[in-house]
């Protein structure tokens, strides 16, 4: 991608995602699709990898916590039996122990059927391994979406302002009004889809919307920096401070979170629609997921 200054944000959606504020990236290149299981199985397979969702957890670091929560797992999306309180992510959110990107949903699960999908289950020290192994790094929050943006500055969604453009699902999405318990199967896919299985941005990049939400290397901070004018449009941004990053609705836990961007299949538009260029939520850097994934970013050369 050519160097370029874009709009970066919204005051349009969520706060976090204000205010709308000029951004200039330099030139770089970004990965077509999110890393494939595929992909991450040849690093594995390369380097003898073991990510945090497989290794032992150490009791001294979770004061109190169930000894079940102390194997080795990761957080896994399970379907409610019925209409819950939306504002309670544990409703639809269990501690899995034995999930990993080997196996996304414990126990009994694989990947061998779903090569060709995102990786999941991928702490942020996982996903910049396996950036350093491929001699890249992960993307700065503004790389990341002036990709997705795919030359549309300002539009609401990568493909343009239209959430349906001629009824068309455009991404791998929540397709149904009743999340999370009940979707319409009109994406074809209950989970992750594989990559490149919806249209192309106007750069040629895929799932920059939908399929999986995806690591980008800048710390968490709770809304963009105040624009300082059209001359003086910050070059290469990265983001909030460390210190700041952390959730201080749980000041128990001191786990920096970093910016995850793009959404994921379990955007709802009833609920969240986040798979928009612009949002943006916070992830804690040692906790992997069933809907997080990453792609790469090089410098040009």
């Amino acid at each position: 991608m050519d160097a370029a200054t874009f709009t970066m944000g919204s005051d349009c959606h969520e706060p976090e995602e204000a205010p709308a504020h000029p951004v200039s990236v330099d030139a770089f290149a970004i990965d077509v699709t999110p890393v494939t299981n595929r992909r991450f199985a040849s690093f594995v397979d390369t380097t003898g990898y073991v990510t945090v969702a497989e290794r032992p957890l150490d009791p001294a670091d979770f004061p109190g916590a169930p000894a079940d929560n102390l194997e080795p797992g990761s957080m896994v999306f399970t379907p409610t039996p019925g209409p819950v309180d939306l504002r309670h992510l544990s409703q639809w959110w269990r501690w899995q122990p034995g999930a990993s990107w080997r196996c996304p949903e414990g126990p009994g699960s694989s990947v061998v059927d779903r090569l060709d999908h995102p990786v999941v289950h991928v702490a942020h020290e996982d996903a910049a391994a396996y950036a350093a192994w491929a001699g890249a790094a992960l993307p700065t929050e503004a790389q990341w979406e002036i990709a997705a943006r795919g030359g549309l500055d300002g539009a609401a969604y990568t493909w343009g302002d239209e959430l349906r453009p001629g009824g068309r699902i455009m991404a791998n999405v929540w397709d149904g009004p009743d999340f999370p318990w009940r979707w319409t199967g009109e994406s074809g896919w209950d989970r992750t889809s594989p990559v490149g299985s919806f249209p192309a941005n106007g750069f040629g990049l895929r799932d920059m919307a939908g399929n999986v939400w995806e690591w980008t290397d800048d710390w968490w901070s709770e809304r963009h920096p105040d624009p300082t004018g059209p001359c003086c449009a910050p070059r290469n941004p990265r983001g909030g401070e460390k210190a700041a990053s952390h959730d201080r609705a749980q000041p128990q836990f001191r786990v920096p979170r970093k910016v995850v961007k793009g959404g994921s299949h379990l955007c709802a538009d009833t609920y969240c629609r986040r798979y928009r260029p612009a949002a943006r939520r916070p992830q804690a850097i040692d906790t992997g997921m069933s809907h997080i994934g990453f792609r790469c970013a090089w410098e040009a050369t």
